[in-house]
């Protein structure tokens, strides 16, 4: 098992806490077997800050309690378990804190910086699964990263909870890279005050545009509604109990819930046993309409 903490600063790389390229790191570690999980934090975190870095908080295998109490995804996506195909776990931290349009600015600069993590992994052995589990405005990062990459280079993309928009999506999934990936989106009607912020506040690519929340379509794209009764019925057929929702407004709850990130778990690590059409088997026709979980 390996974890490789790198920072994005603009467009370029640096392992966190030290100035150093990661590009032998990258290598070296990614020697190993099992797959690349790269995993993006969102809105409002930023690698060194005292209360608001995510190597110390969801990024961590031991996470600190800032700002608030947190599972850590590495170890709920079956990393520092001590089993031999565990494979590389990639904590990417980029500099997503001060007003939403700045944040999306960089998190365009921070895409391009992944694409190159991308391929150093995808150059060393094309066979080897990449997946990326990004949050909220973290999904930008991964978006950007489609159009520098070529095919093949990204197997599955989680988006929870993603500040994105559909167009912007649409147009990554178009590109190599994001036509031979699969996007599933997790979404939530608990989510939907900060969509309308979202959207208030960073200017879509083209008039009219609306968040991912409102579904996506795409051949190799799925949406998952999490507050969803009919959608949780169906992913515990599938054999993963995910929580019932509890609270009428969460920005977190995409991962927050009990049984979340060990469902993402399974998709990323048997993807064989969950394609897309398996997962579009049992949900309902389109997600519920905004609101709906308040009104």
């Amino acid at each position: 098992m390996a974890i490789i903490r790198i920072n994005a600063r603009g467009g370029t790389l640096e392992l966190h806490g030290n100035p150093a390229a990661p590009d032998r790191h990258i290598l070296r570690a990614g020697a190993e077997g099992g797959p690349a999980v790269i995993m993006i934090h969102g809105f409002k975190y930023l690698p060194g800050h005292r209360n608001h870095c995510p190597h110390r908080h969801i990024l961590s295998l031991d996470p600190e309690l800032l700002p608030w109490r947190s599972p850590s995804w590495p170890r709920q996506l079956g990393f520092g378990l001590g089993r031999a195909d565990e494979g590389l776990a990639i904590a990417f931290g980029w500099a997503a804190r001060g007003t939403p349009w700045e944040a999306h600015r960089r998190a365009a600069e921070a895409g391009r910086a992944l694409a190159k993590v991308i391929a150093k992994l995808h150059q060393q052995d094309p066979r080897r699964p990449v997946h990326i589990i990004a949050h909220s405005m973290g999904t930008e990062p991964a978006l950007e990263a489609l159009h520098h990459l070529p095919a093949g280079a990204v197997n599955r993309i989680i988006s929870m909870s993603g500040a994105s928009y559909c167009g912007r999506a649409a147009e990554a999934l178009k590109t190599p890279a994001g036509q031979a990936a699969e996007f599933i989106n997790v979404i939530s009607r608990e989510n939907d005050p900060f969509d309308v912020v979202f959207e208030a506040l960073v200017r879509p690519g083209s008039p009219g545009d609306r968040a991912i929340s409102h579904g996506l379509d795409a051949a190799n794209a799925v949406t998952l509604q999490l507050d969803c009764v009919e959608t949780l019925d169906h992913i515990a057929r599938l054999g993963v109990a995910v929580g019932l929702p509890d609270r009428r407004i969460c920005h977190w709850s995409s991962y927050m819930r009990p049984g979340a990130l060990r469902f993402y778990n399974e998709l990323l690590r048997n993807p064989a046993s969950l394609p897309l059409p398996v997962l579009r088997r049992g949900l309902p026709p389109e997600p519920g309409r905004r609101w709906s979980r308040l009104f």
